[in-house]
């Protein structure tokens, strides 16, 4: 197999030709490396990859042999490092895989490196002063998003199929927005992040992956679902497979539209035009498209102040383990502007203000629980803008203290996180692209649990308006 031909599938596509004999995880993770050899140099998207072993595959596993990259955060694999983007915990090396890690070696993925983030994956574009800017493969000057930027830019780019992802905010739609790729983010409760975490920001944070097809997607939620010993809490499984879902059609949806976020932030004119041109195509589909804007049940103001209290306490216990066991002092020298910033507005919230927090997540859950009891499915662009220019996003960054940095955060991405307030199952669609060439998402958002109607309708899309035939400007495959 040639590295053209490899770029060409997807990782269901791959492990297939494995089980067929026609290729064999060695020669796959050949081409991978490869891969990275080619345009990594360009993209800066993995921070370090490693020779797998490839020899005790279960040839049955539903990604056997596939490559796969790891987020360099919230996913532990023994014996490798996991620096969290960020000098502070420069060196650091996992003990034992995490129960997330267990299931993606159980699925038949060989995991050969790690993807950048932004440090502490505080920010929705990745830019960390320990590993250097990840550029978007689609505009070298264009940030990939953030904060699963690394994952997104190597998969946009072709060095892997899908790679594993976390969301708190939007951090796996907006880096698939950004690059033109697929991002689900599953419901709360569905993916472990045990056995170092019960919850992820309170709750806030999700793993799953990016991936170019529906259908990968799809069958890697099936592959790390579940419940580990001792979860806080677990959204049961359905009575199906998710890749089964992919297969059926959605039915006639109630999707609600909105064009402004809730922060008042509307859509430059060719977002605003592919969400007209996404409302068009949903209602050929036979879809029932209406305005319609959901009740956060707060003020904009209140939930950002929410969110920061949420983020910014969680933040500091990983911060002082990390100095703790490291050795190092929590200081400029070892953590960026912005993450301090966090850090010390952080120590500052009090157990009364974190319940507060904690309330204001219910009120939105409540709020948003009622929307999705009139609509099936809420649709918005995923970004108000295109993706920004690599250095915009750190403007006056030492200025902000952590609520400012929270609501910088939320200002680049208005529409993303009440998916993760509420812990709601969303995703971002790529259906359009600029007029200079950059991919525009979409965002469709469904109530508790309801991640399958989601595949359903995004197959139902990758049908109607296929996305996979586009190629980037740095591409494995050239």
């Amino acid at each position: 197999m040639q590295l053209h031909e490899y770029t060409q599938y997807d990782g269901l596509g791959l492990a297939q030709l494995v089980r067929d004999g026609e290729v064999c995880p060695g020669e796959l993770q050949a081409l991978a490396l490869r891969a990275v050899a080619a345009v990594n140099p360009q993209i800066n998207a993995v921070v370090e990859h490693w020779p797998a072993e490839t020899s005790l595959l279960d040839k049955s596993a539903p990604f056997a042999g596939v490559p796969f990259l790891i987020k360099d955060i919230a996913v532990t694999m023994a014996g490798k490092r996991v620096e969290y983007g960020s000098r502070l915990a420069a060196g650091h090396v996992a003990q034992a895989d995490s129960c997330l890690m267990t299931q993606f070696r159980q699925a038949g993925l060989v995991t050969l490196g790690r993807t950048s983030t932004p440090e502490m994956a505080f920010a929705t574009t990745t830019e960390p002063v320990w590993t250097g800017a990840t550029r978007n493969p689609w505009n070298l000057a264009r940030s990939a998003g953030g904060s699963s930027g690394g994952a997104a830019a190597a998969v946009a780019a072709g060095i892997v199929l899908l790679a594993h992802a976390t969301d708190a905010a939007g951090s796996i739609r907006v880096p698939a927005a950004s690059t033109g790729l697929f991002g689900l983010k599953p419901s709360r409760g569905r993916v472990s992040n045990g056995p170092d975490m019960d919850e992820i920001f309170s709750g806030l944070g999700v793993q799953l992956g990016l991936s170019r097809s529906v259908r990968d997607s799809a069958a890697l939620l099936d592959a790390v679902q579940g419940a580990m010993p001792g979860e806080p809490y677990v959204t049961a499984a359905p009575g199906h497979s998710w890749l089964s879902q992919v297969r059926l059609e959605p039915g006639k949806l109630r999707i609600g539209v909105m064009t402004d976020a809730w922060n008042g932030a509307r859509p430059v004119p060719e977002i605003s035009a592919a969400l007209d041109g996404t409302v068009q195509l949903l209602e050929g589909l036979g879809h029932h498209v209406a305005a319609a804007k959901p009740v956060l049940g707060v003020s904009w103001e209140a939930f950002v102040l929410a969110n920061a209290r949420i983020w910014c306490a969680n933040l500091v216990g990983w911060i002082d383990a990390l100095a703790q066991q490291h050795g190092r002092a929590v200081s400029l020298d070892t953590l960026e502007a912005a993450t301090l910033a966090c850090y010390r507005y952080g120590r500052t919230v009090s157990a009364v203000e974190f319940v507060a927090a904690l309330d204001v997540r219910n009120t939105v859950t409540r709020h948003s629980g009622a929307f999705f009891a009139q609509y099936d499915v809420l649709l918005t662009p995923t970004m108000p803008e295109l993706p920004w220019q690599l250095g915009r996003y750190a403007e006056n960054e030492d200025k902000l203290d952590g609520f400012g940095w929270t609501a910088r955060l939320f200002e680049h991405s208005p529409y993303t996180p009440l998916a993760n307030v509420a812990g709601l199952p969303a995703m971002s669609v790529p259906l359009a692209m600029s007029s200079d060439g950059l991919p525009i998402g979409t965002q469709f958002m469904a109530g508790y649990g309801a991640d399958g109607l989601l595949l359903r309708l995004a197959r139902q899309l990758e049908r109607a308006a296929p996305w996979n035939g586009r190629r980037p400007q740095v591409w494995a495959g050239n």
